[in-house]
């Protein structure tokens, strides 16, 4: 049995986490769980259990120690199970804030690129064509044109903030939050799919919004429009949106985030038209992996010296 185990991690060291751990006399592992069983297996009895992308089940939560404390490497908790965590009393916590700058700075490169098409531009040269019209029509200004976010929290408001300069309109739906922002008129989603040039996606992963963008909002977007994604990849019905790039029926999307990571080798996105992809990179910078890697210690100091956690995981709580 181990104190504290690090289910999987992408990090080349983890110095920091055990250091935390063993200057707190505590011992320390670092496995390399895929599946649900090698995660129950190699977590049980300890008193912290830190996750990265590996699914932490109720199997593997039952098996840790009393009073013991989960921690999420990330912004997302959907590969644990909350009810279970609540249920049998474990601590969980997670750090939504090491990566809001690197996601916004992300999400408005992307969006930006789409609406000057740069990826068709850049496709068009490489075919040996010329014809900077052609394949740009239709083309709004930025000053014409609507950006409309499906929530509005800190890194939809990040996005807002660096987009503004550029003379967009500005358009949201989040009915998780009170809409008042200046400059950002609310609406419900209906006016937010129809009325959007760029919609970029910043909800959470929930049984209400999991598939929220499918074949039928698809059909509710104008025809040039764009969908830009760095939230939660199950947010988009991603046979659905092939099939309208394929069909012409929406004029581009760029993702970060997909169902199933890495995108499988026979997903319809992959010889989709005007789609831009990035393997999951948004909140990648030096700064925010040093970031994130401290919180994680700093959360494993504060679970073994018995302080709450810094960020809870919403819905934890017994």
């Amino acid at each position: 049995m181990t104190d504290v185990v690090v289910t999987d991690a992408t990090f080349p060291a983890v110095e920091a986490e055990e250091r935390a751990a063993t200057s707190r006399g505590a011992s320390f592992r670092r496995a390399a769980c895929r599946s649900a069983e090698e995660v129950a297996e190699a977590v049980r009895g300890a008193r912290v259990a830190v996750v990265q992308f590996a699914p932490l089940t109720r199997e593997a939560i039952a098996g840790l120690a009393p009073g013991a404390t989960a921690i999420r490497y990330g912004v997302g908790y959907d590969n644990f199970d909350v009810g279970a965590l609540r249920e049998h009393g474990v601590k969980a916590a997670y750090v939504p804030d090491y990566c809001t700058e690197e996601v916004a700075d992300h999400t408005a490169a992307m969006l930006l690129a789409m609406l000057r098409k740069l990826p068709q531009l850049d496709a068009s040269v490489r075919a040996g064509e010329w014809a900077a019209v052609k394949v740009s029509k239709p083309l709004k200004p930025f000053a014409e044109a609507t950006v409309g976010f499906l929530g509005f929290g800190r890194i939809a408001q990040g996005v807002r903030a660096r987009l503004a300069p550029f003379g967009f309109r500005f358009l949201a739906h989040d009915p998780w939050q009170e809409g008042k922002h200046e400059g950002v008129r609310f609406a419900d989603l209906g006016t937010l799919l129809s009325e959007s040039d760029a919609l970029s996606l910043h909800a959470p992963s929930t049984s209400e919004t999991r598939g929220v963008i499918g074949r039928n909002a698809l059909s509710r977007m104008q025809p040039h429009a764009v969908v830009v994604n760095t939230a939660r990849g199950d947010l988009i019905q991603e046979d659905a949106l092939a099939e309208a790039l394929g069909e012409g029926r929406i004029g581009g999307a760029a993702l970060d985030v997909f169902g199933t990571e890495p995108l499988p080798a026979d997903s319809p996105l992959r010889g989709a038209p005007n789609l831009l992809l990035a393997p999951h990179a948004a909140w990648y910078s030096d700064a925010a992996v040093a970031r994130l890697q401290g919180l994680v210690a700093e959360e494993i100091g504060r679970a073994l010296d018995g302080l709450p956690p810094r960020r809870a995981i919403p819905g934890s709580e017994p």
